[in-house]
């Protein structure tokens, strides 16, 4: 790798940045949200990032090698890049620019082609680069790098780039569907670490002065789950063979100091995997890797190298959430995709929902209620889930931007555990896994990544049932607020109404128990009746099946 020469200023060790430092640009936090029409004429084929670790500055230097094809005639290139990390050179198709043919005022690198790129040509950009990328303040509720030490002082490192997009550490385009088909990884560190990363290992390079090159190479990955993570690791692995009779290799890079820990999490990784492909379908890298790593964040879901901080918590469910939860998103999030933020929700309402769900994999109806009923008091009511508008995904993640914020989790989990009681397990997850692959019969090899919408899972939803749900979507995913059932008992009849924001259909069915009997109400046209003895016991919804606006809920959290 060429060396990037980094300024006088970065090399003093008191002076060192600190959380927070060195501060973004507006356009570097937006990730996603409306694309650049010079970038949409991109298709991104490939990156080969060689990038070294510089701890004693805080810095990287990085080489990026970007293969595009053009869709339409280009005169200028656009990648997306933090300005703090200054570009020192650039080559189009392997001829070098001069320094002033390219410009990078507020993150997004501006690049002057020296002759138009017709429609239709493949062509490379490399781009040398390096400085001071930003340190996140609270990793992985924001982003950037995190740099910590192990127990005897050791560089602990990594990234985190879901909200702010994989500009903070290599240029890119910063959107959804901008996933490059292949990214190889070629990474640089001091001695005596290790870097898992994305992917398959093709090897790692010792080099005359001890340092190391870990080179790695993964197919289609989100572009925001492309990871550097380095340390003093240990590794776990061993071979799996899935329910589908293919080979999974699984792998753990854990902190020596932790080994006893670690060898307890790493057992949980097959039976969790196999939960995952009865009942969702096959482990959609297993070519590559089931991955995990230590880290000095929470955790997020890195493709192929999922990040995990969650220091072997115990928990009343017998399994560790956070292991679980970012292992689901190999399937919801990394397999599939959502196309734009907007839909941020089949990413995380499915992972959420995927733990319940495992709690009942393994003991059954009352662990399933009792995950299902600590997740009902996060539910905020504040904001659709879902907007119909491009966005940003910290227009999504963040309240204080009009998004629905947790909702996406929480609330999302909920409208999926009402919709699977709704239309019952079988057309619920052939919906899910045709959202998932693309098609009703998942098998190791017949399948690609894919990105998604939350239109198309109720299209899919519609075929399994035959049946048009739009009436439920729109009330669970665009509206804020929640449908309330009311009740009141008339004669010898108690006389039951769904009142909903937006007075739209709500024609939801309600179980209602009377004494030891439980009667199906079928709501048509949001009212329903049912007869019932005087001085007769009744519990609506005794199963707590459906999400609906609850008063208990909102006196405990002091607002409607």
């Amino acid at each position: 790798m060429t060396p990037f020469i980094l300024p006088l200023a970065l090399l003093a060790a008191d002076i060192l940045p600190g959380k927070g430092e060195p501060q973004l640009t507006e356009r570097t936090k937006r990730s996603g949200g409306a694309v650049d029409p010079e970038q949409a004429k991109l298709r991104f084929d490939e990156a080969d990032l060689a990038i070294e670790l510089l701890p004693a500055t805080r810095a990287l230097a990085g080489v990026a090698t970007l293969r595009f094809t053009a869709r339409a005639e280009l005169r200028e290139l656009r990648i997306d890049l933090d300005r703090n990390l200054p570009v020192g050179a650039v080559a189009i198709d392997g001829v070098p620019l001069a320094p002033g043919g390219w410009s990078n005022p507020d993150g997004r690198l501006r690049i002057t082609l020296p002759r138009p790129i017709a429609a239709g040509r493949a062509f490379t950009a490399r781009i040398t680069y390096g400085g001071t990328p930003h340190i996140a303040v609270r990793a992985p509720w924001d982003d950037g790098v995190v740099w910590s030490t192990a127990a005897k002082g050791e560089t602990w490192f990594a990234t985190t780039a879901q909200g702010y997009g994989c500009d903070l550490f290599w240029p890119c385009l910063d959107f959804p569907t901008a996933e490059p088909s292949v990214v190889t990884l070629r990474i640089t560190v001091p001695v005596g670490l290790k870097a898992p990363s994305n992917g398959r290992l093709l090897g790692v390079d010792r080099l005359a002065d001890g340092r190391t090159r870990w080179n790695w190479r993964v197919s289609n990955p989100n572009t925001y789950g492309v990871a550097l993570n380095v340390g003093p690791y240990e590794e776990l692995s061993a071979p799996y063979r899935s329910r589908y009779g293919n080979a999974v290799p699984l792998h753990f890079w854990h902190l020596p100091a932790r080994a006893a820990q670690a060898r307890g999490l790493f057992a949980e990784f097959a039976p969790t995997l196999d939960f995952f492909e009865a009942v969702i379908g096959p482990y959609p890298f297993a070519d590559e890797k089931l991955g995990v790593v230590e880290t000095p964040h929470l955790g997020m879901e890195h493709q192929t190298i999922n990040a995990y901080g969650n220091e072997y918590k115990k928990a009343t469910e017998g399994f560790d959430w956070l292991f679980h939860h970012e292992l689901s998103h190999e399937w919801f999030a990394n397999q599939l995709t959502a196309a734009d933020w907007d839909d941020f929700w089949l990413h995380e309402g499915f992972a959420t929902y995927m733990q319940p769900l495992y709690g009942r994999w393994r003991e059954g109806e009352a662990r399933y209620a009792a995950m299902m009923d600590l997740q009902r008091p996060r539910i905020l009511n504040d904001a659709p889930i879902v907007s119909g508008q491009v966005r940003t995904s910290e227009e999504v993640y963040e309240p204080s931007k009009g998004g629905p914020g947790s909702d996406i989790y929480f609330k999302a989990s909920w409208m999926l555990h009402t919709l699977r009681n709704l239309i019952g397990d079988k057309a619920f997850f052939e919906a899910t896994r045709r959202l998932v692959y693309g098609r009703p019969d998942p098998k190791p090899g017949n399948f690609r990544p894919r990105f998604g919408t939350t239109r198309e899972f109720e299209g899919y939803v519609r075929d399994a049932t035959g049946r048009d749900l739009g009436w439920f979507f729109d009330m669970y995913l665009r509206q804020a607020k929640l449908p309330e059932l009311v009740q009141r008992r008339e004669g010898g009849r108690l006389l039951l109404e769904w009142r909903v924001p937006g007075a739209g259909p709500f024609p939801m069915p309600v179980e209602v128990q009377v004494g030891d009997r439980l009667e199906r109400v079928a709501m048509t046209a949001g009212r329903g009746s049912l007869a019932v003895p005087e001085g007769a016991h009744i519990v609506i919804d005794p199963h707590a099946r459906i999400l609906r606006r609850s008063a208990a809920v909102e006196a405990m959290r002091g607002r409607p």
